[in-house]
């Protein structure tokens, strides 16, 4: 299984109250006055137990979107094939934000290649946002402010490349304000392991089987509620 790592972006880079030189690797953890919620935010993301498929980086996060961020990137890997990947940034503002009615904020986009025949429905783009709202509902999460958008670009290769087939690519990007608990820190752990299950449909990996001592947002391997799809291939490599 592969443990949720990331950074932390609090507009110091982590180079106060250290004394390391700039070859030592710095966890801002313990070098800058993280709010307490955002830090037991980070620690369920820290938690969580993926799919082998599934493959987690740090990754650096937007700097100016909120006063503190933590971000993922991962893919869905199959033998040398990258089916599906993304990136799922969480955001908190101690002061609240009008447009997320609340303190955190989770930012996302996933992008996979699709079969042809996949591509050419025209309810897809409609499917793709029910995968997101159902992997929530699934897991028994609350969540408000819930936004996106599902965009299919579609490739035709010519000359040297003539021989590739077309190409369509899906991508969803989206947002959401998760619902926050009593002490203030929403359940980002069961959180990331619905994104999970959104970046294993859309890479059309069968579902993996939840273990069943386990309920929503216990750290157990995502895949609950993911409806079977039809497996494809990965996209081409160039």
């Amino acid at each position: 299984m592969a443990a949720a790592q990331g950074h932390f972006s609090d507009h110091s880079d982590g180079k106060r109250g250290t004394e390391k030189t700039a070859g030592d690797r710095v966890d801002p953890t313990e070098t800058n006055p993280l709010p307490p919620a955002f830090r037991r935010a980070v620690e369920g993301l820290r938690s969580v137990r993926l799919r082998p498929e599934i493959e987690v980086d740090p990754t650096r996060p937007p700097q100016r979107l909120a006063p503190y961020a933590y971000a993922l990137e991962a893919a869905v890997v199959a033998g040398e094939e990258d089916l599906a990947d993304g990136r799922l940034v969480l955001l908190h503002d101690p002061a609240g934000h009008d447009a997320w009615k609340g303190t955190f904020r989770l930012v996302t986009l996933v992008r996979a290649e699709l079969e042809p025949e996949m591509a050419a429905d025209p309810l897809l783009p409609e499917v793709c946002w029910s995968w997101l709202t159902g992997a929530f509902e699934a897991r028994g999460l609350a969540y408000e402010e819930a936004s996106g958008t599902v965009t299919m670009a579609g490739s035709h290769y010519f000359g040297g490349l003539a021989e590739r087939r077309p190409a369509t690519q899906i991508e969803i990007r989206a947002s959401w304000t998760p619902r926050e608990g009593p002490a203030g820190v929403p359940d980002t752990g069961a959180h990331l392991a619905a994104w999970c299950d959104l970046l294993c449909q859309v890479a059309g990996l069968p579902p993996s089987p939840a273990d069943p001592a386990a309920g929503p947002g216990a750290g157990t391997t995502s895949g609950a509620g993911v409806v079977s799809l039809p497996q494809r291939r990965g996209p081409q490599q160039p």
